[in-house]
């Protein structure tokens, strides 16, 4: 196979020279990714969750047991809440440091598909793969959230970058164990790494019916060192975890050690109880959260079938491991969006020689033209009717975010039809790439501290404090972790897995304990006919929920005891 061409002296797409390209779009790609770092705590629903672990990990130095509280959380391997609180040791700011796993792992995802791209067919490929993966609606709202799915996403890259390294520009033994070790390090992180590994399905139904680019690899035994490079992450995380479990005979280390093995994987998969969705499902993500990518694929299609009729395994490769991941998680009854998110790097790698030609079609212009003043219009239309109509559908949000939202909306629709009037059709390119960048600009300068408030729980904890004391120490009850997360001052919790009814009864007995000095934060939900809400306090609503502040006078005697509310 011939060499690629090294960066230095690669053909540049618009600059003078093909590293400064690189640079600009990393540069860009952490604006994109990056903007609005520092101004937003965690939100609901799991960016909470992931920070209290964190929390814990730092002030307890618990790395190995994640826990919600005093609780274990038992769903999720610890690597990325580490990671989380690695970065708070780093930057001493949580609300820096919970966000930074996303950010650096999309732009590693970024500089992985540039890269392959340009070994692969051409600098210009890699960098218009890269680009495109970055205005892909998906891919961006992810990578700005602290979940643990582009985490997830830039290990699994990662392993198939390793991998395709190896089949198709190889024999390179040591890229193949690094594939093999990072699709390791992915089940440390989330157990669904080992999809990584199922790149190597198409390239065993092919190498040996003379399809092109695909190198003649021997290698013999040494096929057999990637099951051991891929299980030594998963043991450096397993070994301690199991022989602390062991030796200790702590029940709930245990508990930990079953649910994680085989409660979060194969239970999960095979007879999931949430996110119940029909086979098709993933059909709709594509076409919707995958915009603007998916716009191309009604051209991507038949070009990417007459490439794979030359039998040409750059493609075959990258497109049959989308269509495995696919097929994986169709099966499964419980989808969420996220689940096929690792294929995406994959889509745009394999679009990348594409966008050349495609960008020069007057159809990909006119779709492309048609989502920014289409989606700018329809933002701007429905803010105009709610700013100035307040019609029935708007009474609902209002009561629960900053009414300003609506002004930001607007903005952000403005944003859209002016893209779409300056740039037109000839460069509808152009004008979606600077829509995006609006959209996620404001976002995050404006809309994350407007909103952050209410979403992160803050707001109620601060009144809740207020109106406590500040020596009252709060009892939570039916909390979430935001709650516990963003709390001001003394408190402490009753267990978070715990019935409702349960946490009350000790929340009772613990506040009747010292009256004066203690209170009850309690979700009004969660009160039931067992607290005099004349003599409690209502704090507010956050998350859709409402708060109250419960003093031990207003526990009706023998009600918590005898009955209490219904559970959660």
């Amino acid at each position: 196979m011939t060499r690629p061409i090294p960066l230095s002296r690669a053909r540049p797409l618009l600059l003078r020279d093909a590293r400064l390209e690189l640079v600009v779009l990393l540069a860009f790609a952490l604006l994109l990714l990056g903007i609005g770092i520092g101004l937003r705590d965690p939100w609901p629903s799991d960016e909470p969750r992931f920070a209290l672990v964190a929390h814990w990990m730092v002030a307890h130095g618990q790395w190995l047991f994640p826990h919600r509280g005093h609780e274990l959380y038992p769903d999720k391997p610890p690597l990325f809440m580490a990671l989380q609180g690695l970065f708070y040791l780093i930057t001493r700011s949580w609300r820096v440091a919970f966000l930074l796993p996303s950010l650096l792992s999309g732009l590693m995802v970024l500089a992985l598909v540039h890269d392959l791209g340009r070994r692969l067919w051409s600098h210009r490929a890699g960098l218009l793969a890269a680009l495109l993966l970055l205005l892909t609606i998906h891919f961006t709202y992810q990578f700005r959230d602290a979940q643990i799915d582009p985490l997830l996403v830039g290990w699994v890259t990662l392993a198939n970058y390793g991998l395709l390294r190896h089949l198709l520009l190889g024999p390179d033994w040591r890229w193949f164990a690094i594939g093999c070790l990072f699709a390791g390090v992915g089940v440390a992180t989330k157990g669904v790494g080992v999809l990584a590994l199922l790149m190597l399905l198409p390239y065993l139904a092919v190498r040996r019916r003379g399809w092109r680019h695909l190198p003649a690899i021997a290698g013999g035994w040494r096929w057999a060192l990637g099951p051991l490079f891929f299980l030594l992450p998963i043991a450096a995380w397993l070994v301690p975890m199991l022989l602390i479990a062991h030796a200790d005979g702590d029940p709930q280390h245990a508990a930990y050690v079953q649910n994680i093995l085989f409660g979060q994987t194969v239970h999960r998969y095979a007879t999931p109880t949430g996110h119940l969705q029909p086979p098709w499902y993933f059909l709709g993500i594509i076409a919707s959260d995958w915009l603007p990518l998916s716009l191309l694929l009604p051209w991507a299609l038949p070009a990417w079938w007459r490439r794979l009729r030359r039998r040409d395994a750059r493609y075959l490769l990258p497109l049959a491991w989308w269509l495995l991941v696919v097929v994986f998680f169709s099966i499964s009854p419980g989808k969420r969006d996220v689940y096929i998110l690792p294929a995406l790097p994959m889509v745009a790698l394999a679009l990348g020689p594409l966008l050349a030609g495609l960008r020069r079609k007057a159809g990909p212009r006119r779709a492309f033209f048609a989502l920014t003043a289409g989606l700018g219009g329809l933002i701007t239309l429905l803010s105009v009717l709610a700013i100035w109509s307040h019609p029935r559908w708007t009474a609902h949000l209002e009561q629960h975010l900053d009414p300003h939202l609506w002004d930001l909306l607007l903005v952000i629709g403005l944003c859209g039809l002016a893209a779409a009037a300056v740039f037109g059709i000839r460069r509808a390119g152009l004008g979606w790439l600077v829509f995006a960048s609006a959209i996620w600009s404001l976002y995050g300068l404006w809309g994350y501290p407007m909103l952050n408030g209410e979403r992160s729980g803050l707001d109620v904890m601060q009144r809740a404090r207020s109106m406590a004391g500040p020596d009252t120490t709060l009892g939570l009850v039916a909390w979430k972790e935001q709650n516990l997360l963003m709390a001001q001052g003394p408190v402490t919790e009753f267990g978070f897995l715990k019935p409702w009814p349960q946490q009350l009864l000790e929340a009772a007995q613990w506040v009747r304990a010292d009256p004066v000095h203690r209170r009850l934060f309690i979700l009004g939900q969660a009160m039931g006919a067992c607290v005099d809400r004349h003599r409690a306090s209502e704090v507010g609503h956050a998350n859709r929920r409402d708060w109250w502040l419960v003093p031990a006078r207003a526990l009706k005697p023998g009600c918590v005891k005898n009955k209490g509310p219904s559970g959660s």
